[in-house]
């Protein structure tokens, strides 16, 4: 979505839900939420669209380079649904998530690049609303809500990461937060710990008790459009992603539906131990994935990227990211960000095979390289461009999800230049259509391309 600033409105979308399971039976079941793209709720016009999503994906970079700057299971398993979050008139993917005791039900922006999980709330019930019209959760009424004091360890040392502030007049004084979002979107509430409720996949309940959770009574900002709250699965202990992976056997995957999808169309967010390849299609890769290279972040190691048989020339400085370098997966990110000298290499390889389309500069998009494809494009002699990870692994994202429609007979490069040096991130529409496993015990990250249906 750290003062977790930035998780511009593309932040991403998901709803969580993981439990402790409350099955007698030890079968090899799966809890699973719906997963949608963000997108699909009076969804902006094409030119404007895109606009929004490259100013949110450079306004998120920022967080993330000021991020890097200040920090150096069971048989059973959770699934939640995933899905776009176009009908949203939003650039990420949203589940749903049942919080509280009885449990209520929220729409979240998905987001591996957030430690925090929040929700629109109501600590007490009087004072100002500045919720109005919007899905609240009520704590007063969860008997399962805790509040972490301003006087504890948690709040004072544990929780500074995330931007607990310091002010404390009185032992009872819940321990409160100010996030100020890159774009400028804000949201401020208090921390607390909560019981959050998902089905297994047996058909069974399951609860996950005494996650963080942070109770937002105000926010700001277009970072939040359509979505009641932030899942966030960053690698932290105090993400959802930890506490489900704990609980459920160390893994989580998901498969993004196509980022135009309609709420109609979803899959599924999953933790546990079982693998997610069971009814694949085609063989999955492997790649390593270093949890702590550039934390809380999912970092791949990304060697080179070439575009047919052309090895793309990149100096390799570019993917060292103990020099402020290296790759990120990131779900919150919609475009492929890269740093200047990679971006431009890759532009002008595929310049070179776009020689016979016209290059257009729609009124309103802000990408570089667009044109017009009413006449003599063929998607299926587009240059097949791949990321070579180190150890040989290779990832072939699909043809429409670097040459991007943007408008009718309008087609845009995916990229975006992420300044020098600079993190590279593999954005949410690059990895749609593909299923892919992050394995936090093994350190491993497994994909292979999915329908997602």
């Amino acid at each position: 979505m750290e003062r977790n600033r930035a998780l511009s409105f593309l932040i991403t979308t998901i709803t969580m839900l993981l439990l402790i399971a409350v099955a007698e039976s030890k079968a090899n079941t799966v809890v699973r939420l719906e997963m949608k793209h963000r997108d699909t709720l009076s969804p902006p016009s094409p030119f404007r669209h895109i606009e929004d999503i490259k100013n949110a994906d450079q306004k998120r970079h920022v967080m993330i380079s000021k991020k890097r700057k200040s920090k150096g299971g069971g048989g059973e398993a959770v699934k939640m649904g995933l899905g776009s979050g176009i009908d949203y008139g939003a650039a990420q993917y949203f589940s749903e998530i049942m919080v509280g005791t009885p449990a209520k039900k929220f729409r979240v922006v998905v987001d591996t690049g957030s430690e925090l999980t929040w929700v629109n709330c109501r600590l007490r019930e009087k004072g100002p609303d500045k919720l109005k019209n919007r899905r609240v959760f009520r704590a007063g009424e969860s008997s399962s809500f805790r509040k972490v004091g301003c006087l504890t360890q948690t709040c004072k040392v544990d929780l500074m990461n995330l931007f607990s502030l310091a002010n404390c007049p009185t032992p009872g004084t819940p321990c409160s937060y100010d996030y100020r979002y890159a774009d400028g979107s804000t949201s401020q509430g208090v921390f607390g710990k909560e019981t959050f409720t998902v089905g297994l996949t047996n058909g069974r309940r399951a609860r996950l008790r005494g996650l963080l959770i942070g109770c937002s009574s105000s926010f700001s900002g277009n970072s939040f459009r359509g979505a009641d709250g932030v899942l966030g699965l960053a690698n932290s202990d105090y993400s959802f992603t930890s506490k489900a992976t704990n609980a459920f056997g160390g893994k989580f995957s998901y498969c993004l539906v196509d980022h135009m999808s309609t709420k109609n169309v979803s899959n599924y967010l999953t933790f546990g131990s079982a693998s997610s390849f069971a009814n694949k299609t085609a063989p999955e890769r492997t790649t390593p994935l270093d949890l702590k290279l550039i934390p809380p972040f999912y970092t791949v190691n990304v060697i080179g990227i070439s575009l047919g048989d052309e090895m793309i020339n990149i100096p390799a400085k570019v993917w060292d990211a103990n020099n402020g370098g290296g790759t990120i997966l990131d779900s919150g990110t919609s475009l492929t960000l890269l740093a200047d000298v990679a971006y431009k290499a890759v532009v002008s390889a595929f310049e070179r095979h776009l020689v016979g389309l016209k290059r257009v500069k729609p009124e309103g998009v802000p990408i570089e390289y667009c044109y017009d494809t009413k006449t003599g494009y063929n998607e299926s002699k587009l240059p097949q461009l791949t990321f070579h990870f180190k150890g040989g692994t290779r990832f072939e994202p699909h043809r429409r999800s670097y040459m991007v429609d943007t408008a009718p007979d309008v087609r845009c490069l995916g990229f975006v230049a992420a300044g020098s040096p600079a993190t590279n991130v593999i954005g949410n529409i690059m990895q749609q259509n593909y299923l892919w496993e992050f394995n936090l015990v093994a350190s491993t990250l497994s994909f292979a391309p999915s329908t997602c249906l």
